[in-house]
């Protein structure tokens, strides 16, 4: 009896808990206040940095390139969204990026516009285009509210649809490691939940547009995605590829989106 009246309520929730985006003007499952995540990132963050290597910028050309790239990403979402009419979505970002000092190849964004990436990414990364390419993925997962998806997924799965308020106070642990997966910082907990396809390309379209506007031509992307792929071969897939899945059709998509994408390229000026 009690497991079906949880399943009504789940199944109510469901229905009520759908949100309207602002970037696709689509409805999205969204269970959790995009609030609530943007305050439980301001703490994971902080802990990810105290227990990593940050690289400083001030006496590091490549923290300074990853600050360079990520400001010039952010000021084309922001751009964007205020030629949109949209500014008040970006309301709670506090936009912070750093470099830290990490074999591993990766990158992510959290809610609020949290950024990480990590040395590792650099040598596929290989110039300032590609780089923002990487950024304006992981920035568009964030705007896109799919790593709530994830969490929301989550929630629902392994601990029962509850609040995130009372997730966090009963399950502090299991919540940590379920936002850690879902925004694809918890490379040291296990394994993470895969973005979809769909989710993917959402993101590949609208970072390759942050990435133009911030002066940085987006068909780097293409090569990017085939230094990737190609870094996986042989060996086990690199956590960016583990956490954002590639498929043969992907560089296909990609230059799809590129004649968008090129409309507001303007080559940038340093």
């Amino acid at each position: 009896m009690i497991q079906k009246i949880t399943t009504f309520f789940i199944c109510c929730a469901l229905l009520i808990a759908c949100s309207k985006n602002a970037l696709t003007g689509k409805n999205q499952l969204t269970l959790l206040p995009e609030t609530e995540l943007q305050n439980m990132a301001v703490g994971e963050y902080q802990n990810f940095l105290s227990s990593n290597k940050v690289v400083a910028a001030t006496n590091n050309k490549d923290a300074e390139m990853v600050k360079r790239v990520g400001n010039r990403i952010v000021k084309s979402v922001e751009t964007y969204y205020a030629e949109k009419g949209l500014s008040e979505k970006l309301t709670g970002f506090k936009w912070e990026v750093n470099l830290v000092d990490d074999k591993a190849v990766n990158a992510w964004c959290m809610p609020g516009g949290k950024i990480v990436v990590y040395t590792g990414i650099l040598p596929i990364t290989q110039n300032e285009a590609a780089l923002a390419a990487v950024m304006g993925h992981e920035v568009s997962h964030a705007l896109l509210q799919h790593g709530n998806q994830r969490m929301s997924q989550g929630l629902l799965q392994q601990l029962g649809g509850v609040a995130l308020s009372v997730a966090v106070a009963n399950k502090p642990q299991e919540t940590q490691n379920l936002f850690l997966g879902a925004y694809g910082a918890g490379t040291q907990i296990g394994v993470l939940l895969p973005f979809s396809r769909k989710h993917e390309l959402e993101a590949d379209r609208y970072g390759l547009i942050w990435t133009a506007m911030a002066g940085y031509n987006p068909e780097e992307a293409i090569y990017l995605w085939e230094r990737m792929e190609k870094a996986s071969q042989g060996q086990k897939p690199p956590e960016f590829l583990s956490t954002h899945p590639s498929e043969g059709r992907r560089i296909d998509q990609i230059k799809q989106y590129l004649p968008e994408a090129m409309k507001y390229y303007k080559p940038v000026t340093k």
